[in-house]
């Protein structure tokens, strides 16, 4: 098993509304295999990209454990892990990938794809680059594009370089929080091809996704996030107040 969320919640105090406490997920339990696709379904709000923060330790969780089998440190919770370790497997063996990409200004695309392979393997950035732009032109992303600024791309452009900088480096684990929200259906297909091939290599990957039909196709596991679990929630804590 190499991961086994047990229990999880994550709940927000909100201080300027008085302390008021918001649920961001309900009490969640599942596991994944290595190399298994874990799909996490849900309506809006039931806490879908807040399990995948909290695994990515983008939060720190409320409650329950999150049991990862590491090739760095072996089976370590990452809810209580050392933020150096837990560092060390963002850079290593975790990816994670949203809907939004975040670089350094004037960075072209070819060296922002390239970046995670070339600090995980040590190889030529000459074969970096050659690797990043057959990502990318599987994407089909414009190759006059290659050497310009992310920053400038529309929205559906910046996500296939945020998506191809996630693949190529071939993470142990890989996070996808909702990467091809601006994407057209052809490009989701071209996506899910990808992941596709990722997961026959060893990928194991949780993600949410909005294309039913794609995910029943590339999913192993579907998690159902309980949302009547977030309403009674709501409910007991207005009863509080």
């Amino acid at each position: 098993m190499l991961v086994r969320v047990d229990r999880l919640q994550k709940d927000f105090q909100l201080y300027r509304l008085g302390g008021k406490v918001i649920r961001g997920c309900p009490e969640s339990t599942f596991e994944v295999d290595r190399g298994e696709f874990l799909s996490l379904l849900g309506s809006n709000g039931s806490g879908k990209s807040t399990i995948l923060k909290c695994i990515y330790r983008t939060y720190l969780p409320t409650g329950g454990t999150i049991e990862y089998e590491s090739l760095s440190f072996g089976r370590v919770n990452l809810t209580t892990l050392g933020d150096h370790q837990m560092i060390v497997l963002r850079d290593r063996e975790i990816g994670y990938v949203s809907q939004f990409l975040k670089v350094i200004p004037r960075v072209p695309a070819l060296e922002v794809v390239a970046d995670p392979l070339l600090r995980k393997n040590g190889i030529s950035q000459k074969e970096a680059r050659q690797k990043a732009a057959e990502v990318l032109e599987r994407l089909r992303l414009p190759s006059h594009l290659f050497d310009a600024y992310p920053t400038t791309f529309s929205g559906g452009e910046q996500q296939k370089v945020n998506l191809a900088r996630a693949i190529l480096w071939q993470p142990r684990l890989l996070l996808l929080d909702e990467p091809t929200a601006s994407l057209d259906h052809r490009s989701v297909r071209l996506v899910f091809e990808l992941l596709q091939d990722l997961k026959k290599q060893g990928t194991t990957m949780i993600g949410i996704f909005h294309d039913e039909p794609l995910i029943q196709s590339i999913s192993d596991r579907i998690y159902q996030l309980d949302s009547m679990a977030m309403e009674r929630y709501g409910e007991e804590m207005e009863e509080r107040e």
